[in-house]
């Protein structure tokens, strides 16, 4: 929705040529991947959920991204609104973080996200470029034959044909309010995600929940354990710090690896498979 060439949007993914020039207010976090899709549009500047800043302060990267290309860019505090609600970020979101380009604006540390945002639509619309972004999608096969992991920096790079392997994902847990499917357009056997410092209403490990609904193993990663957006942190640095019922039934917990939880997973699935007898052929 928009609001005076103010749009806000659950999730940056879906930018496209026909934000180019807004000021754009995201549920999305502040992480390289959101902050390229971000750039992908050509916006005229960006506020995001600062997700808990986190590891390597993944969470605001998203600044001194946009400040090298002469950007405005804030975020909120993961505190003050739901992360992957981008409405609710416009409407009750405070400004936890601001980037140079931004505070020449006016724009500083505590103000709703309202008057930032419209003190952003100051700065000029303009092409810029958009700095490369390394692959963010990798297909992991197991030498034992078990279920493949699908890497994944978004969840939106989740795909129909990855039903049958375990996903890990760089993205938040939180439900979208405007697509509320479960694992969006794809499938997985078992998911793992960032947590997002939880965040209000604990909203970033909403989605993780859910998967119990569908009898599907779902946990999260400390967000100051490996860097949000960014799939393959999650998987070699990540630390669980939430897993739903499913997972917990499957043998998950707290304080686990990334890679002990997926192997967990792999191993699960790989003995339920071999449980099921083979039919035989009719003579």
């Amino acid at each position: 929705m928009t609001s005076n060439a103010i749009t806000w949007v659950d999730t940056v993914t879906k930018l496209d040529e026909r934000h180019a020039g807004a000021v754009i207010v995201a549920g999305s976090h502040g992480g390289g991947y959101a902050a390229y899709c971000a750039a992908r549009a050509q916006v005229r500047a960006a506020i995001f959920n600062d997700a808990g800043v986190g590891k390597d302060a993944e969470g605001i990267h998203a600044l001194s991204y946009f400040d090298a290309l002469g950007v405005p860019a804030a975020t909120t505090s993961h505190l003050s609104a739901h992360i992957g609600d981008g409405k609710d970020n416009f409407e009750n979101g405070v400004i936890s973080h601001v980037n140079e380009t931004a505070r020449a604006l006016g724009c500083r540390v505590s103000q709703t996200t309202r008057e930032c945002a419209g003190l952003m639509l100051a700065a000029p619309a303009f092409t810029y470029p958009v700095p490369a972004k390394e692959e963010s999608r990798t297909v992991i096969a197991d030498a034992a034959g078990r279920a493949e992991v699908v890497v994944i920096d978004s969840l939106a790079l989740l795909l129909p044909r990855d039903a049958n392997s375990v996903m890990v994902a760089g993205s938040h847990g939180a439900i979208l309010p405007m697509d509320d499917r479960i694992l969006l357009a794809g499938d997985a056997l078992g998911a793992l995600f960032c947590d997002a410092g939880f965040g209000k209403d604990d909203i970033a490990v909403s989605r993780i929940k859910k998967l119990d609904l569908h009898g599907k193993p779902g946990a999260a990663v400390s967000v100051h354990s490996a860097r949000i957006g960014n799939g393959m942190s999650v998987f070699t640095e990540g630390i669980l710090s939430f897993v739903n019922e499913t997972a917990a039934r499957y043998g998950a917990r707290v304080g686990m690896t990334a890679r002990e939880y997926v192997s967990l997973l792999q191993d699960t699935f790989a003995s339920k498979t071999a449980s099921v007898p083979v039919r035989a052929s009719e003579p």
